[in-house]
């Protein structure tokens, strides 16, 4: 069991890694709009699968499908949005990186708005060690275009919606102690309707299909939204929110990887430097989540992609 808990941790790391790559693909034939439409169409289709199989029986309060319309937007339509816009512009490799920062925004929306959460000495350090990594990744010293500027601009926009979306979670969803599938299917399936409702008006532009944008999108979907979903409940089941965390350690790893093997992009000093510096201070707010998990018994999770954290564990 232990084995194949590792193995959907790896198969976890690869997806959300992969993801810029195939966003980076999709976007030789598709506009932004029609890759979040097609992604999130996919994801639904695959996550509805998924529950039937597993029986899980979707929330019927209409509450609490209320709240899930504002974690899609939040988690799902927005974000992707964004990262596909930026994907126009910026590298799939810098996207990654920019996406690992996902944790240090999370901190700084519970901080703001979360009672139980306090300002330490271990947070604060680790907050601005992760923000002096973005500002070396961003490295303003090389005059970077005007778009290149926007779309990393974007790129954070989207792990702020991120970090809004998981304390969200945290405050209306994780308390009602909801099956972790049903509730993702429930947000993701809102999130493809929404895409649909929007398509004639933002994503009228004519579509080139191949077999590796069809694919990519595909793998969005059903593999990065879909299964990594559940991959992610597994892992975190057995090994605990915050060590299952730890995926955001290797999805920026991934992702520059891939880009360079196979988009064939190139990275400056100051990419894979500052995204160190952000990983530096990812593990200073791991440590002090740790403690917070011995104070309190509340685990919290932060997770790099957007899929809602299991309620069992509670989120960050």
């Amino acid at each position: 069991m232990r084995g194949k808990v590792m193995l959907q941790f790896v198969l976890l790391a690869l997806a959300w890694g992969a993801s810029f790559l195939f966003i980076k693909v999709a976007l030789d034939g598709l506009s932004p709009a029609q890759v979040v439409l097609g992604r999130l169409v996919a994801g639904a289709a695959a996550l509805v699968v998924i529950a039937a199989v597993t029986r899980q029986s979707l929330p019927r309060d209409p509450v609490v499908w209320l709240h899930l319309a504002v974690v899609a937007i939040l988690l799902c339509v927005v974000p992707f949005l964004l990262f596909a816009w930026a994907g126009q512009h910026v590298d799939s490799g810098l996207a990654s990186i920019y996406n690992a920062t996902t944790p240090l925004m999370t901190m700084i929306v519970a901080l703001a708005v979360l009672p139980d959460e306090r300002l330490t000495r271990t947070s604060l350090v680790g907050l601005a060690v992760g923000f002096a990594g973005v500002v070396v990744v961003l490295a303003p010293w090389r005059g970077a275009t005007g778009s290149s500027i926007a779309a990393q601009t974007a790129c954070l926009l989207a792990t702020f919606c991120y970090g809004v979306a998981f304390v969200y979670v945290r405050r209306f969803v994780s308390p009602l102690r909801l099956p972790a599938v049903a509730v993702t299917t429930v947000q993701v399936g809102i999130g493809a309707l929404i895409m649909l409702l929007a398509a004639p008006f933002i994503a009228t532009a004519p579509a080139h299909l191949s077999w590796p944008v069809v694919l990519s999108v595909t793998a969005l979907g059903v593999v990065g939204t879909g299964l990594a979903y559940v991959w992610n409940t597994n892992v975190v089941a057995d090994w605990g929110a915050t060590k299952a965390s730890t995926v955001t350690y290797l999805t920026p790893i991934v992702g520059v990887s891939l880009g360079v093997a196979v988009l064939g992009e190139r990275l400056s000093w100051s990419e894979p430097v500052g995204a160190l510096i952000v990983l530096v201070g990812m593990a200073l707010l791991q440590n002090r989540a740790k403690t917070s998990v011995s104070a309190s018994g509340i685990a919290q999770v932060h997770v790099s992609q957007p899929t809602v954290p299991p309620s069992r564990s509670g989120s960050g």
